[in-house]
């Protein structure tokens, strides 16, 4: 029982740190999982993979609460009136949040339409190791194409509904490949349109509340299996865990893109992902369902 919390601590761990950085948490699960196993069944196990990214969403939420919460008096720029409940809400957070749910559409249909045929048909090795390396590829190709370009869009302010409608594409495609990396998808994505990498990075960020809500919120509607104490005690030690470390990533990660370019993960998905491929060949690694995020 001692070994399963510390498994937990270990998923924990890798859930906070890549989560947010854009190397596909799949792919790091996939890994991790054949060496250091959860006692728990399959079912509780795509449970938990799922329910402990709630500990790496409040870790957003408090780094950024003072960008996001959309209500209050106090240095309310654009208020939607000046007297009344309309100086209490704040316009520009109002229109930022309804480009959020737009960006969230095209992941939400396919998420509720093709859950399940996805998990059945594309969670395993092979898939999110060539998502792995033909991602690593396009984050070099992009960055070295917008090499020396000032980027038109500096602040998530400046995103305009086409912006969110690219940024809900390219999620998309997390959605539909593991191994891609939501954030890392939308990232590269965001600065291949003109985004600065600190403004794609936030949004993404921000992106990432009601999808991974929604997503955690789903998978709990769908299991139909009981859960232990013992078993909420693991979920627990993963979400307090995912939490505390998605605090130190999140900030170590905006000062990093301040003054470096994503190349370095390229290189690194790529190498991930031949290592996968790699294990898989040898037999490490199963070819059966693999559950897991982006």
């Amino acid at each position: 029982m001692i070994w399963d919390y510390f498994v937990a601590f270990i998923f924990g761990i890798v859930e906070g740190i890549t989560e947010w950085l854009p190397v596909s948490s799949t792919g790091h699960m996939i890994i991790l999982n054949e060496f250091m196993k959860l006692n728990v069944s399959p079912e509780f196990y795509d449970l938990y993979l799922v329910v402990i990214q709630l500990g790496a969403i409040l870790a957003v939420i408090v780094i950024f609460w003072k960008e996001i919460w959309p209500f209050g008096v106090k240095n309310n720029e654009h208020p939607f009136a000046k007297d009344g409940i309309g100086k209490y809400i704040m316009k520009d957070k109002i229109i930022m949040w309804l480009k959020i749910a737009l960006a969230c559409v095209p992941a939400a249909i396919v998420g509720v339409l093709f859950d399940d045929w996805l998990d059945e048909h594309l969670y395993n090795y092979v898939v999110v190791a060539i998502a792995l390396i033909l991602f690593g590829i396009a984050f070099i190709v992009v960055e070295r194409f917008m090499k020396g370009k000032d980027p038109r869009i500096k602040t998530v302010n400046q995103l305009n509904w086409g912006h969110a409608v690219a940024i809900g594409l390219f999620q998309l495609l997390a959605a539909v490949f593991p191994g891609a990396s939501r954030s890392g998808s939308t990232i590269v994505g965001s600065i291949a349109i003109g985004i600065k990498r600190e403004a794609a990075a936030k949004f993404t960020f921000f992106l990432a509340i009601p999808v991974m809500l929604g997503a955690s919120l789903l998978k709990i509607l769908k299991y139909d299996g009981s859960v232990s104490g013992h078993e909420i005690g693991l979920l627990l030690v993963g979400m307090v865990t995912a939490f505390g470390v998605s605090l130190l990533v999140i900030n170590r990660l905006m000062a990093f893109i301040r003054k470096h370019s994503f190349t370095v993960f390229g290189w690194y998905r790529i190498a991930l992902g031949v290592i996968v491929l790699i294990l898989g060949a040898a037999g490490v690694i199963g070819g059966g369902v693999l559950q897991g995020a982006a």
